[in-house]
């Protein structure tokens, strides 16, 4: 199966529908009239999609078992075509679409074995996805994209030429799947008074998003969290929150996080750690989510 642990879990929904064709009114009004011979049509087929969509995980081994939280299913007549519709829920990792499918599936089935005594002209069609929400691409929000950052790699080792930065560039490239312009990339010693000019210079530049990696470490030389804070003006610690949580379902080391979260003006800055899974695993925790705050921003500059 796909590898999803680097997702978060969010509220999915997924609608699907099936269309079961019959080839006669009498056959529907034995429907309504509950006189098919098997049963009750709607609710024995009703009971089979709620099955169906708990068990979809052993029928299509691509799929992942995933906790089913809220299953519908409805139906609609019109002239001869039943529709049906299957809506699903779940706080997951993943999304539901497969399961909604898979219930109207069995559902539309199990109408066609009860009725297929009675009417030998049953068709099934159009099984389809009518609708999907959830998951990272409904966080992922078109007008923020052209924002431009600047990733700052904070290490006295890589700013000597003793060690190749992997945590900055790993940054970058989650940025750029963003839509996010990389302004500048710099690599610089974890000094304080380095720091601070630098994020300075970004923030009265023009850039939307300032990213450090590294330096936040417990070591005394580990000084870029002391050295940012001092000029935030308005600390978001929720980011950081987020941040801790993610990771601490991964390790049990992220209780040591000291990432940090803030505003200067308009400018989102951010301080992650430096190691590569580290910076990326921030990176996943928050994005895209993250860039709404420059929305919010936005409609706080039109109140």
């Amino acid at each position: 199966m796909v590898d999803i642990t680097h997702k978060s879990p969010s509220l999915r929904k997924a609608i699907a529908q099936a269309i079961v064709s019959v080839s006669s009114q009498e056959t529907i009004d034995a429907i309504v009239q509950r006189k098919v011979p098997k049963g009750d049509v709607f609710e024995m087929a009703k009971t089979a999609g709620l099955f169906a969509a708990k068990r979809t995980s052993d029928m299509i081994p691509d799929c992942h078992p995933l906790p089913i939280e809220f299953t519908s299913i409805s139906y609609k007549i019109e002239g001869l075509d039943i529709h049906i519709h299957a809506e699903i829920h779940t706080i997951y990792k993943t999304g539901v679409e497969v399961e909604a499918m898979h219930a109207a599936s069995v559902v539309a089935l199990t109408m066609y074995d009860m009725l297929k005594p009675i009417d030998k002209g049953i068709s099934i069609n159009q099984i389809k996805l009518l609708e999907k929400k959830g998951g990272k691409t409904d966080f992922a929000r078109k007008e923020t994209q052209g924002l431009k950052a600047a990733v700052v790699v904070c290490s006295d080792s890589i700013s000597k030429g003793t060690k190749e930065d992997m945590a900055g560039k790993a940054i970058i490239e989650k940025l750029e799947k963003q839509g996010v312009i990389i302004g500048d990339y710099m690599v610089i010693p974890d000094e304080t008074a380095i720091i601070q000019e630098k994020l300075k210079q970004y923030c009265t530049g023009g850039m939307d998003l300032v990213i450090f990696t590294g330096g936040t470490g417990l070591s005394p030389r580990d000084v870029t969290p002391e050295a940012i804070k001092p000029l935030l003006e308005k600390e978001v610690p929720g980011i950081e929150e987020v941040i801790r949580a993610y990771g601490q379902q991964r390790t049990p080391y992220s209780m040591l996080s000291r990432s940090v979260a803030g505003l200067i003006g308009e400018t989102l800055v951010l301080a992650l750690p430096g190691s590569t899974k580290g910076a990326a695993e921030s990176m996943d925790a928050i994005f895209p989510a993250v860039l709404h705050i420059f929305k919010v921003m936005e409609g706080t500059r039109h109140d």
